[in-house]
């Protein structure tokens, strides 16, 4: 089964840069203003970094 990098919006704070966007690799995620990431699919390697870097646990691999 492949695995998907989802976002939990409800568990991001979006008041500040997220954080995980500075430990992918491939540039998958990126931010508009405060608010949520969104995420590349195209890009996104799914390799968990930022999932098991988020604080709030906002950014799930499933």
């Amino acid at each position: 089964m492949e695995r998907k990098l989802k976002i939990i919006v409800e568990k991001c704070p979006q008041d500040h840069k997220c954080p995980a966007i500075k430990v992918c690799p491939v540039g998958a995620l990126s931010q508009k203003d405060l608010g949520a990431p969104k995420i590349d699919y195209s890009k996104c390697i799914k390799c968990g970094k930022c999932s098991n870097f988020c604080p709030k646990k906002a950014l799930v691999l499933e």
